[in-house]
């Protein structure tokens, strides 16, 4: 080969380079996202892509997102889970605990981050917070804690309070746990609890009919309930209701106590980024919230015809009026 010949050939080779490399650029990865949808869930969705914003991932660019929502029938859940797992999906970010579950069921293999589920070792998500092996990790919302802590903030708001109802979502498998926390607080500070379940959504409007003959102080609603609906029956039967999640006093409820949802949803695009890059869900701890929000609806209680203890608004994180 000629001298000419030769420098040819090198300058071809480095030109072609570049281009080789070009052409092997990482894979973009693909993030399945399943919601229950519940008020709060659109939150959820821009405060998590937000989050994965900041940590360098834009749907299109440089992540692909499949979202999919339940619209409001839980049952369409697993096959939606299902689907995801056809797509191969690198990774499951789960909102709420039929989510999860449903997430879980459908594969063993793929990674899941649950971005707020109530009590995963009581729900059989996780066998440990500290180590929980297999294929999930992710938020723990402590939705049954913060149940419990709704009948202390309904004593504190109505201090003569003496029975309590207690609306859990019967298809939720979550609602167990919901009722145990509830009866435990209610046995704690010597409330009645009355619990109804729920398993349609037109058994809500029956539920408070019913309820007019047992005259509760106040209900305590479960957060996969649809509590728009919830709220706008308790202003008709005027009763007090309270849920352990902020859409439920954004939404004419009288009271919400919940956490911080930026700090959650946070730390599950936290959590989505470690194990994108690499990061096994079972190396990685179960996290819990650590800021809370008390909200209460002033417009609510005025008409309802409270007055909410001076105590309790000072608390308040935000006062709706």
């Amino acid at each position: 080969m000629d001298r000419r010949a030769f420098l040819g050939t090198v300058a071809g080779s480095l030109l072609a380079a570049p281009l080789a490399a070009e052409g092997q650029q990482p894979k973009m990865p693909t993030v399945g996202v399943l919601v229950v949808d519940a008020p709060g869930s659109e939150h959820f969705w821009r405060l998590f892509q937000e989050a994965m914003r900041e940590l360098g991932y834009v749907d299109g660019r440089t992540v692909r997102f499949e979202f999919r929502s339940d619209r409001g029938q839980v049952d369409r859940l697993p096959s939606l889970a299902e689907e995801m797992v056809r797509l191969k999906v690198d990774l499951i970010v789960a909102w709420f605990t039929p989510a999860a579950l449903a997430a879980k069921q459908a594969t063993p293999r793929i990674p899941i981050v649950m971005a707020a589920a109530g009590d995963p070792i009581a729900n059989g998500l996780v066998t440990d917070l500290a180590r929980p092996g297999g294929n999930i990790t992710g938020m723990s919302g402590l939705a049954g804690e913060l149940a419990g802590k709704c009948v202390e903030r309904v004593r504190e708001m109505l201090p003569s309070a003496h029975r309590v109802a207690a609306l859990a979502n019967a298809p939720d498998p979550f609602s167990k746990r919901f009722l145990e926390k509830i009866l435990l607080a209610g046995k704690a500070t010597g409330t009645t609890i009355d619990p109804i379940m729920i398993h349609r959504r037109e058994e809500l409007e029956a539920a408070f009919v019913a309820m007019e003959t047992t005259r509760p102080n106040a209900v305590i609603v479960q957060p996969s309930l649809p509590v728009k609906r919830v709220a706008e029956l308790a202003l008709k039967y005027r009763m007090p209701a309270v849920s352990a999640f902020r859409p439920f006093a954004e939404g004419g409820g009288l009271m919400s106590y919940w956490f911080v949802e930026a700090e959650v949803y946070g730390r599950a695009a936290a959590f989505a980024d470690k194990i994108l890059k690499g990061a096994k869900p079972g190396d990685l701890p179960v996290e819990q919230p650590t800021k809370f929000e008390l909200v209460i609806n002033l417009k609510t209680a005025k008409t309802l015809g409270l007055t909410i203890p001076p105590s309790l608004l000072q608390r308040a994180d935000q006062v709706i009026e």
